[in-house]
């Protein structure tokens, strides 16, 4: 195999694990994060509302975090995604504040 052909399987292999880690943080959020994020039922910010996610993102990801995983405010602890790692959890921060 040739080194360009290397590159190119290397590369569609990552994009095809970037794709996968996707569609599972889109699982995720449909899962444990959309019913009060997508509407924002109990103040929860929504989803793509960049303006209330601001304050939320200045606070840092260390920060939000630990509001996820302890709970806070109405939010249940862990965001009721009980299978989530820390990495989940940071992929759904961005997710919905995007």
């Amino acid at each position: 195999m040739s080194m360009k052909s290397a590159t190119l399987v290397v590369l569609a292999g990552l994009c095809l694990v970037a794709a996968a880690r996707a569609d599972g943080i889109e699982a995720k959020y449909a899962k444990a994060c959309a019913t009060c994020h997508g509407s924002g039922v109990l103040n929860a910010p929504r989803t793509g509302d960049k303006a209330a996610w601001a304050p939320r993102l200045q606070q840092g990801l260390p920060v939000l975090l630990s509001h996820v995983k302890g709970g806070f405010k109405n939010m249940p602890a862990k965001g009721l995604c009980n299978d989530c790692s820390d990495a989940d959890y940071e992929a759904l921060i961005k997710f919905m504040s995007q």
